[in-house]
């Protein structure tokens, strides 16, 4: 006789919507905040879109539109944070999510292309890490261009334009990286950590697509010091860059670059180069000892020549300024001096090389022209940065 299954019949469970794309919002105005909303809600299919909300989300707008919270975080305006990377991973494994998308404040800029874009590369499995290039107005973004493109592009072999982008794309192996490198802080110091996914990605050998997303609205420092943010941001890059010396010391082939220059002219210098360049003189007069333990004489002798420039003909060669940063990043590494003066006496040369940057564009020359030309002087004067990273003592009489 048969017997009935004495197990009764499992309660099916009903399953968790998959999650194709995870999106870190970072707070913003309530305008900011709807306008994005709207964005991602006309760009994705509702179904496999994650939002990770930081603001006060519209509810009764977007029924179909699936919604955690997420710690609030004090985003600084030039970069997303460590604890933003790890919080961003904590959720991408707790749902599942196959790709990532974080953006930085004023996000609600970024066209519905460009947000699709960033996607793509990561959902399409052509890249781990998704890099905007963005169309900013001129002479925006100096410190990206006088300082974290030509180092990057130099050291990792990378030509991003923008490798400390607010707003990325990321998979999940990308992303578990950047949560791993975040643990090297504490997690007092994680919420303004800030960590360079580029170079992570050149160590692990994940590919990098850098995507066109047109122009973007970039936020301005809460800060009212700029040089502190300045200093705090440009340290962060030097400290990598020691962590990773293993890596950039060896010879790597730059890929093909994507981006052609521009070669659009600019109007006359801005006024403000007059006052850029009695800012240096000052300087000069002021921190020369201080440059004096840092730089070798020949750098010190063409920093005496820019100080008797006037204001119009004022100009920084491409050649003498890499061996700057170059030398500023050495002595950031033997401790010359206290790193936060360091940095201190740092910003009036960047500065400076800002000045010469207007007058030249102000010539009739492209600005995108220029900085592909410093870049090129920066990969250049390679093997001097390696000489003195390994034998500085040669270089200090």
């Amino acid at each position: 006789m048969a017997t009935a299954d004495p197990v009764p019949e499992l309660a099916s469970t009903p399953a968790r919507p998959a999650t194709d794309l995870l999106v870190m919002v970072a707070a913003g105005t309530p305008e900011q905040y709807e306008a994005l909303i709207a964005n991602l809600a006309a760009t994705f299919p509702p179904e496999s879109l994650l939002i990770a909300n930081r603001g006060s989300f519209p509810a009764k707008e977007y029924p179909a539109l699936r919604v955690v919270s997420a710690p609030s975080a004090s985003a600084g305006a030039l970069s997303l944070t460590a604890a933003e990377f790890a919080e961003a991973y904590r959720l991408a494994q707790e749902n599942e999510a196959r790709a990532i998308l974080m953006l930085g404040p004023g996000s609600d800029s970024l066209a519905s292309t460009a947000l699709r874009g960033l996607a793509d590369a990561v959902l399409d499995a052509s890249a781990d890490l998704a890099v905007p290039f963005y169309a900013l107005p001129p002479h925006r973004g100096m410190v990206n261009s006088a300082i974290f493109h030509p180092l990057t592009r130099t050291l990792f072999a990378s030509p991003v334009r923008f490798p400390l982008a607010i707003d990325l794309g990321l998979s999940p192996r990308m992303l578990q990286r950047l949560a791993a490198a975040a643990q090297r802080f504490s997690p007092a110091d994680q919420a303004e950590a800030v960590l360079w996914p580029v170079n992570e990605a050149a160590i692990a050998g994940f590919a990098v697509e850098e995507i066109d997303t047109g122009p973007r609205a970039l936020p301005q420092p809460a800060e009212p010091d700029i040089n502190a943010v300045l200093a705090h941001v440009t340290g962060s890059l030097f400290a990598d860059i020691e962590a990773k010396a293993a890596f950039w010391q060896r010879a790597r082939r730059l890929p093909p670059l994507r981006h052609a220059n521009s070669e659009q002219p600019l109007p006359q210098a801005a006024s403000d180069v007059t006052q850029m360049v009695e800012s240096f003189r000052f300087a000069y007069n002021n921190l020369l000892e201080i440059w004096t333990l840092i730089l070798p004489p020949h750098s010190l002798v063409g920093l005496k020549r820019l100080s008797l420039m006037s204001a119009a003909d004022f100009r920084m060669p491409d050649s003498l300024w890499a061996r700057i940063v170059f030398d500023f990043l050495v002595a950031y590494r033997l401790r010359t001096i206290n790193r936060g003066h360091l940095l201190g006496a740092f910003i009036p040369l960047y500065l400076a090389w800002v000045a010469g940057h207007i007058n030249v564009t102000a010539a009739g020359a492209g600005a995108e022209r220029h900085i592909e030309a410093l870049a090129a002087a920066f990969e250049a004067d390679k093997p001097y940065l390696v000489a003195r990273w390994r034998w500085p003592d040669r270089f200090n009489a």
